[in-house]
């Protein structure tokens, strides 16, 4: 499809112990290596699927599963390592139409403090002027404003009151989770509600499980796909009930016809005998009839 969205471009900036960096995509696909313990199942469980639904529940972060680690300690840094007190950053998701000069970003800003158990603030956003990018160009938008500290320019991350002004009309910024599912399924993915986009998110959640063999036999499998389905309306389901239906009414109107043919085939063998024997009269009476002429 000419018209499909790809993944473009990943960004992260002051998030975990990244300070600004992009993963690019090539013809949609991306290929992360590295050693164990190098950041590949933290950068990516940040991304996908959080920016594509906005869940950011505690196992939806962590690879297998746990729920030690929210989305605020990705944010501040482990506690033993980073003394970071408060903190602001951004992750987003850039697609990109094969083609064309069109692009469209979602994304999210958070805000973490270290007395608080969970995130400050956050605010999902989406950049619908396909001619928008965020970037460091004078025609992006940027996610950070420049102040000069301690004789150095420093790149402080917007706050999000700041972040709606940069933003202008070349998108929105979500008031909720829902919204921003609403958003990310109207501009990408156009199911016919969010519901088939949460049933996309779980299923791409149970996929992208480590060890998926040794977790999931065939039949499990099967099931997980035959859940993502989505369900189908009533007008997708009114012909098919009415074709079971016409075939109810066939089938009683076949065990109808076979029983009166039955009833019918009984009497036409009476019949039958009823007129060989008025024959055998006839021919009687016409045999009579001929001798005596």
């Amino acid at each position: 499809m000419k018209n499909r969205w790809e993944l473009s471009r990943i960004g992260i900036f002051n998030y975990w112990y990244y300070g600004y960096q992009e993963f690019h995509f090539k013809d949609g696909r991306l290929l992360l290596r590295g050693q164990n313990g190098s950041g590949k199942s933290v950068t990516m469980q940040s991304v996908i699927t959080f920016l594509l639904d906005g869940n950011k529940h505690p196992s939806r972060l962590d690879p297998f599963g746990s729920k030690d680690r929210k989305m605020r300690d990705y944010l501040l840094g482990e506690k033993h390592v980073s003394n970071i007190e408060e903190r602001i950053g951004y992750l987003f998701l850039e697609y990109h139409k094969p083609g064309t000069n069109q692009y469209l970003t979602t994304g999210f800003g958070l805000e973490a403090k270290k007395d608080s158990t969970s995130l400050h603030s956050e605010w999902g956003f989406i950049i619908y002027n396909p001619f928008k990018r965020i970037g460091n160009s004078e025609n992006d938008l940027k996610l950070y404003k420049e102040e000069k500290i301690n004789g150095k320019i420093e790149q402080i991350p917007l706050k999000q009151s700041d972040f709606k002004k940069e933003l202008g009309f070349d998108g929105e910024v979500a008031s909720g989770q829902e919204e921003y599912q609403e958003l990310v399924n109207k501009h990408v993915f156009g199911f016919p509600d969010i519901e088939g986009l949460k049933k996309f998110t779980w299923l791409l959640v149970q996929l992208k499980s480590p060890k998926l063999s040794k977790s999931f036999n065939p039949s499990t499998v099967c099931e997980i796909l035959t859940n993502s389905l989505p369900e189908l309306s009533e007008e997708e389901l009114t012909p098919l009930t009415d074709t079971i239906e016409s075939l109810d009414y066939i089938e009683k109107e076949i065990l109808e016809t076979e029983r009166d043919l039955k009833s019918i085939s009984k009497l036409n063998k009476v019949y039958d005998f009823y007129n060989s024997v008025v024959l055998l009269e006839k021919t009687h009476y016409y045999l009579e009839a001929k001798k005596r002429i």
